[in-house]
């Protein structure tokens, strides 16, 4: 390799990081060469509907182009009145959720009551925040919030960006690779006064559609049992669907879908 002298300006700059920037980019390492290939949890969703919210969020975890885990978990019960669902690096977002359940619990018990929902979700803006040297090296952990607010009578929903921004969504959200397929479909089946049950399957439409645009998003296996995590928080607190709920929903989405020639 040769360089010229006019590769080395004259400034008394002693970064060889930056020397080596103007004359042989190619040389820097990348976050590709830096940070090992590590899970990736992808598409989770949110919505309200009358009594509470919906999050859920598809089983899938990648690393690289390969499937990594075929039935991890995306969505937990924050407290007894609110969920987070987890999108990005598996395994900081999994050390993520469970400080922040602990971080919650603490506080009940220190102070004989409940943060308020605004609290909780300023909190899980703190830890996103403190992650930031993690996400600069790409475990970026970005994810969803949301709860019963009995102090308004109503679900609401968080969401929030690499760095710990926190925004309030009034209707759904939905992020992670097929967040964008996700909120297409949301947006032609969501409406403000949906039951519970319309509201889960409204959910798991949006996950299945997803899955079929983006190959990081676990459509539902009916052989292997496999369907989307979904959790709902009411006024009567957090609760989990069952898996027999579930299949239910996925065989009338997947029949109605093959009599409109769809892919079944």
């Amino acid at each position: 390799m040769e360089w010229t002298r006019a590769a080395f300006s004259t400034d008394a700059n002693p970064s060889f990081s930056d020397l080596l920037s103007r004359v042989e980019p190619n040389l820097l390492p990348s976050v590709r060469d830096t940070v090992p290939q590590v899970p990736h949890a992808t598409t989770i969703v949110a919505l309200r509907f009358a009594d509470g919210i919906v999050m859920a969020g598809d089983r899938r975890a990648t690393e690289g182009y390969q499937i990594a885990d075929r039935r991890i978990e995306k969505v937990y019960a924050a407290d007894e009145f609110s969920a987070v669902a987890i999108a990005g690096a598996a395994g900081p977002a999994m050390d993520m959720v469970k400080l922040f359940q602990t971080e919650l619990e603490h506080y009940e018990k220190v102070e004989g009551d409940m943060l308020s929902l605004e609290g909780k979700a300023n909190k899980l803006a703190q830890l996103i925040k403190a992650n930031f040297p993690m996400a600069m090296q790409g475990l970026v952990v970005v994810p969803l919030f949301g709860g019963f607010d009995a102090r308004r009578s109503q679900g609401r929903i968080f969401r929030y960006d690499a760095v710990g921004g926190r925004y309030e969504e009034l209707d759904y959200h939905a992020t992670g690779s097929g967040g964008k397929d996700a909120r297409s479909a949301l947006r032609t089946s969501y409406r403000p006064d949906l039951a519970r049950d319309d509201a889960v399957r409204a959910a798991v439409e949006a996950l299945l559609i997803a899955s079929e645009e983006d190959t990081a998003t676990g459509g539902p296996d009916l052989i292997r049992g496999i369907f989307p995590t979904v959790s709902t928080v009411t006024a009567k607190g957090f609760e989990m669907a069952p898996d027999t709920e579930l299949r239910a929903i996925v065989e009338a989405l997947m029949a109605a879908r093959a009599e409109q020639g769809g892919i079944g």
